[in-house]
């Protein structure tokens, strides 16, 4: 659920995959993993994305339907 979360509030924002991984200070690379479900976030890391794209911890991991 976290990685079609993450890519759909991405694309909403209309910003790619390097922009958030340079506003995380991680690679470009380490960010796709997470839309790819091949790595998972750490909890700095989510507090980060939720700020982000302005959305609660419990949307980003599926726990919620409202942003």
């Amino acid at each position: 659920m976290l990685a079609e979360r993450l890519k759909a509030c991405r694309k909403r924002k209309n910003v790619t995959q390097k922009e958030v991984a340079q506003f995380l200070g991680i690679s470009e690379r380490a960010y796709q993993h997470y839309e790819l479900k091949t790595s998972k976030p750490s909890y700095d890391i989510l507090l980060s994305l939720a700020d982000y794209f302005n959305v609660s911890l419990d949307f980003l991991v599926g726990r919620n339907e409202q942003p």
